[in-house]
């Protein structure tokens, strides 16, 4: 948390924490979808898949590349934990550090999910947020977070001195994942990843930089949607801490079910298709 010192500052302290910081990653040369075109694609959809993810339980569902799927809150606030996969490799699956890295700590209208290596792609494209208008808050805060990486049975048994919580959102990822691919749990398990955390609202303290979590925005009919650029298998943990304005691991915790819709579009944009994988030749210096 780095509010402990023993060192002694230097004599240029102040001048060297007045430097300006640099974007790591400029994105101007990155390629970007055609938003406009793909936000024409909405105005004629047809729905081909519904289904609830009940509170502290996952399910998983497919979106064939050109779909919209919805995630939509029903019937109170509630956070979602969202895993992205190649539907036909899972090893290809949402990379949320590069996602961060080259979008921002939380993502919205026109950014782009991207795949982790070796194949860094986008693989899904935010068509709509109607959590938009809140921005970031006084306290740095803001909504669909790709900083937490997901509540979790080892962190909590860890800072509860050994208890055995089975409703964490890995866990419940990791249930529904072998449900549907009948691996075991344990290899389940390894393809569970950091989510995206659908209208889950975080940031950073700015004097200890600690990851905090206050009450979820969200409103009954709001909903987040993206657009496919593959063949998905989506996850999705209904949190066990529901709005997360307190806790994320409990079963004290108002929770709610959570919908989603897959829709398909009358035509798809002129020229589009799914991007191909990354173009590094992967010789590492070595070829």
């Amino acid at each position: 948390m780095k509010t402990l010192s023993m060192c002694v500052p230097p004599a240029d302290a102040a001048a060297r924490k007045a430097v300006k910081p640099t974007i790591c990653y400029p994105t101007a040369t990155l390629p970007r979808p055609d938003l406009p075109s793909y936000l024409a694609l909405r105005e004629n959809l047809r729905p081909v898949e519904a289904l609830t993810v009940q509170p502290r339980e996952a399910a998983t569902w497919e979106i064939p590349a050109g779909h919209f799927c919805r995630i939509i809150c029903t019937q109170g606030p509630q956070v979602g934990d969202l895993n992205l996969f190649n539907a036909h490799q899972l090893d290809e699956r949402l990379y949320t550090g590069k996602t961060r890295a080259l979008n921002g700590t939380h993502v919205g209208l026109g950014d782009q999910l991207f795949s982790n290596f070796p194949y860094l792609r986008p693989i899904a494209t935010i068509t709509h947020d109607s959590l938009d208008w809140y921005g970031f808050d006084e306290f740095g805060g803001a909504v669909h977070d790709v900083i937490g990486t997901r509540c979790d049975p080892y962190t909590h048994n860890l800072l509860s001195h050994g208890d055995q919580y089975h409703h964490c959102c890995h866990s419940n990822l990791t249930r529904a994942l072998a449900d549907k691919t009948g691996l075991p749990l344990r290899q389940a398990e390894a393809h569970v990843h950091d989510v995206l955390n659908v209208f889950m609202c975080t940031g950073f303290t700015k004097d200890t930089g600690q990851y905090f979590m206050k009450a979820s925005p969200v409103r009954p009919g709001d909903y987040l949607e993206f657009f496919a650029e593959i063949d998905l298998l989506a996850c999705m943990s209904a949190c066990p801490g529901g709005d997360c304005s307190a806790e994320h691991s409990s079963d004290s915790a108002a929770c709610y079910p959570m919908k989603v819709e897959v829709h398909a579009p009358q035509s798809l944009p002129e020229g589009w298709a799914p991007p191909a994988w990354n173009g590094y030749d992967r010789s590492h210096g070595r070829g």
